[in-house]
C-alpha cells in the first residue's frame, strides 16, 4: 500500500442504481474507477474513466467489446478480475484506489438494486476506516457514511432527514446536537431503531460517538 496520501478523491462508478446525471470532479486530483457494470454509466456522466476494474458478469455485449477494445489499446485501464472470488468489484476497486495513496472514496452507484449489494458497499465503508480512510455513498437522494469514534459534522445549509443506527450491538456516548431531536451521551443498540427520521433544522449539527460505529443515512428533501 502506497505510503503517500494523494489530495484527490477517488471516485467508484458501480452497477447500482444511478440517480445523478453529474457529480464533482476535478480532473487534476481526482481519480475515477468505473466497477464492473459502472462503465455503463460513464457515458451518462461524461467522464473517461482511469481505471476499468471488474469481472465484467454484469456488462452488456456492446460495453464487453469496448473493454476488451480499450484492452488491446491501453491494457493499464483494464484489470480483470475472477467471476469466483472473495472480494466484490467494489472492494477490489477501493483496495486498488488505497494502493495509490487515496484516502478519500466517494462511491456511486452503491446502493439500490440488490439489497446485498447495497449491505456490502456500506461494509466497504467500515473497511475504509479500518484503513484509515474515509467513504461515502453517494446518489441524488442523500449519502450514507460512517462515524467511528468520531464527530461528523454537518453545515446549516443542510437540508432533509438524518437516519442514525448503531452498527455494534452498542454504541456508547452517542451526542447529537443541533438536530431536531438532541441526545445527549447516549447508547443505541442494534436492537432499536432510535436515531430514524431525524431532521435539520437550519443549524450547525454534528452526531459524535465516543465508542462504537456508527451508520448515518443523510436523505436529501
Amino acid at each position: 500500500m502506497s505510503d503517500m496520501k494523494k489530495a484527490g478523491t477517488c471516485i467508484i462508478i458501480g452497477a447500482g442504481d444511478l440517480t445523478v446525471g453529474s457529480l464533482p470532479y476535478n480532473p487534476d486530483t481526482d481519480y475515477v474507477i468505473a466497477a464492473d457494470g459502472g462503465l455503463m454509466y460513464c457515458g451518462v456522466l461524461e467522464l473517461e474513466p482511469d481505471l476499468i476494474l471488474g469481472d465484467f458478469d454484469s456488462l452488456d455485449g456492446e460495453y464487453t467489446e469496448a473493454v476488451e477494445s480499450i484492452r488491446e489499446q491501453l491494457p493499464e485501464k483494464v484489470v480483470t478480475l475472477p467471476v469466483e472470488k472473495d472480494d466484490t468489484d467494489m472492494l477490489a476497486a477501493v483496495k486498488y484506489g488505497l494502493k495509490l495513496g487515496y484516502r478519500s472514496f466517494r462511491l456511486y452507484g452503491a446502493n439500490g438494486g440488490r439489497l446485498e449489494h447495497t449491505i456490502a458497499n456500506i461494509q466497504v465503508l467500515k473497511y475504509l476506516k479500518e484503513q484509515d480512510a474515509v467513504g461515502y455513498i453517494m446518489d441524488g437522494t442523500g449519502m450514507i457514511l460512517l462515524a467511528q469514534n468520531e464527530t461528523i459534522s454537518f453545515r446549516d445549509t443542510m437540508d432533509g432527514y438524518v437516519n442514525i443506527f448503531s452498527l455494534n450491538e452498542k454504541a456508547h456516548g452517542v451526542t447529537i446536537r443541533g438536530l431536531k431531536y438532541e441526545l445527549k451521551d447516549a447508547t443505541l443498540t442494534n436492537a432499536l431503531p432510535l436515531g430514524i427520521s431525524n431532521e435539520f433544522v437550519g443549524a450547525p449539527s454534528e452526531v459524535s460517538v465516543k465508542d462504537g460505529t456508527l451508520l448515518i443515512i443523510v436523505n436529501w428533501v
